[in-house]
């Protein structure tokens, strides 16, 4: 058996694997965001300890926890976790979707003139260098006090086992990596007012970093067993769709949005918002398309807006399809947006409302305007000269088929639906813990492309009418972006 750990924005999700990758066993915990004020998204590292401890008891009960035989570990990339010389956590993490860092952005690439040569992104908010020189700005008696500064799932891992650890895949979402050469960059962390010393030590996504710590083991019932690297979400995703060769591609419909294709060599599109990391296994990379509300913009719509449940509200559009040509527009910009439009103060908008519009008008717009928000990531990467040769789709958004349609249509491309798309991060931190320990077996015997579900055709009766909402929806984002930036909004 196998432990994968998913540690997400909105909950934790631990799962165990069985030697052919079924899943036997899983459970998971919700987590809350702190935004104390706007544009700031925070958490608190305990938080997560606490979750993972919940559903580690959990499964504890069952018949399988105590047959593992390795742990992989994904999550959130980007969160600012930061640990004193007593190994403290000196502030909540600031995460991947906080957006007040803007400033640094611009004094970083100044700083350092070719970090986009070296990085293969831009700065952007999002990202962890920025955060750091922002809490060196504003918050420096807290900058003093870093002895360590560790991704999300990182955290967890010295928890589990004492060691600092982390994988190349999450840590090129630092900025402080040098991409191609997958190792950290001195300059760019001298730029933060960081040394190497700060940093964890960096492995291959199936490397083990460590071994469970013997009380935790013993709490669980565990033997003292092997932790591996993992990977962050969208790496570790990728994994547990069988993405390991160039070409494959992937949409994660999560709480983020992402259009993630594998290569197997560094390439840098930054001037088009498109981002360029190392992927979970060595010598592979990949480019990725990042939206940063996807999933999240339909929970906030069923939990503040109409206060509903989701599954019924897909339901009801389901039985009850709306006439498309007549529906709003919906910006998804929830959070602000980076790919192709890297603007942290883009909001979220309904354009087209009339007293006709209805509740299931304005759901529709909602799926429709995160679909046509991927389109614009996709052709970000087309530009790059990067295209998927095949697709599959992921994430919790991906449970509807009435979305998956409404992608395949929008893209006007094939999209696959496979089993254990839901907790895909999950199955492939999974998944790189078996291929720690079984160097016998290829990648592609532990990674193979699950079974698939459901596979969408784009709809040829459709194409017209989303060609020319899209020809709209694109012109909104233009002609808003002004106001965006003023204070009233």
């Amino acid at each position: 058996m196998y432990l994968g750990v998913d540690l997400g924005t909105s909950g934790i999700k631990v799962i165990i694997t069985d030697a052919t990758g079924q899943i036997v066993d899983s459970q998971s915990a919700e987590l809350t965001v702190s935004r104390p004020q706007p544009l700031w998204s925070e958490q608190d590292p305990t938080d997560w300890w606490l979750a993972f401890c919940s559903a580690m008891d959990s499964l504890s009960q069952g018949p399988f926890l105590s047959q593992v035989k390795a742990i992989g570990l994904s999550g959130q990339m980007h969160g600012a976790t930061l640990l004193d010389g007593d190994a403290q956590v000196i502030r909540p993490a600031i995460l991947w979707n906080d957006g007040r860092s803007a400033a640094e952005c611009i004094e970083l690439e100044q700083r350092v003139p070719n970090s986009r040569e070296t990085t293969g992104n831009i700065m952007m908010p999002g990202f962890t260098a920025p955060k750091l020189l922002w809490l060196k700005h504003h918050e420096p008696d807290k900058f003093s006090r870093i002895d360590k500064v560790l991704l999300p799932k990182d955290y967890l891992r010295f928890l589990l086992t004492g060691d600092f650890a982390c994988d190349m895949s999450d840590a090129a979402g630092t900025l402080w990596l040098n991409t191609q050469k997958r190792c950290w960059d001195i300059e760019l962390l001298s730029a933060c007012g960081l040394k190497l010393s700060h940093m964890p030590q960096l492995f291959e996504g199936n490397q083990i970093t460590g071994v469970l710590q013997t009380d935790l083991a013993s709490r669980w019932g565990l033997s003292e067993v092997p932790v591996v690297a993992g990977a962050g979400d969208n790496a570790a995703g990728a994994i547990g769709v069988g993405l390991v060769e160039p070409g494959q591609g992937m949409i994660s419909l999560g709480t983020s949005g992402v259009y993630f294709v594998v290569t197997d060599h560094f390439s840098q599109q930054a001037e088009l918002a498109v981002h360029s990391f190392c992927h979970a296994l060595p010598e592979r990379w990949h480019l990725m398309s990042v939206m940063l509300s996807a999933a999240s913009c339909l929970d906030w719509f069923a939990k503040q807006v109409v206060e509903e449940d989701i599954g019924q509200l897909l339901e009801q559009l389901e039985s009850h399809p709306v006439e498309q040509k007549t529906t709003p527009y919906f910006l998804p910009y929830l959070s602000g947006e980076r790919t192709p439009h890297n603007n942290p103060m883009a909001k979220g908008a309904f354009i087209g409302l009339t007293h006709d519009t209805s509740k299931l008008d304005m759901l529709h717009a909602v799926l429709e305007g995160v679909c046509f928000a991927f389109a614009d990531g996709v052709d970000a990467l087309h530009q790059s000269g990067t295209q998927a040769t095949e697709i599959t789709v992921i994430g919790g958004g991906a449970q509807s088929p009435y979305w998956r349609q409404l992608m395949a249509d929008i893209l006007n491309t094939s999209i696959t639906f496979r089993k254990g798309g839901e907790v895909g991060p999950a199955l492939g931190a999974a998944r790189l813990a078996q291929l720690a320990i079984e160097p016998n077996l290829t990648t592609k015997q532990i990674c193979p492309q699950p079974e698939a579900v459901q596979t969408h055709t784009p709809n040829t009766s459709t194409q017209y009418i989303f060609e020319q909402r899209r020809s709209v929806y694109k012109q909104t984002y233009p002609q808003l972006r002004t106001l965006f930036n003023k204070e009233i909004l």
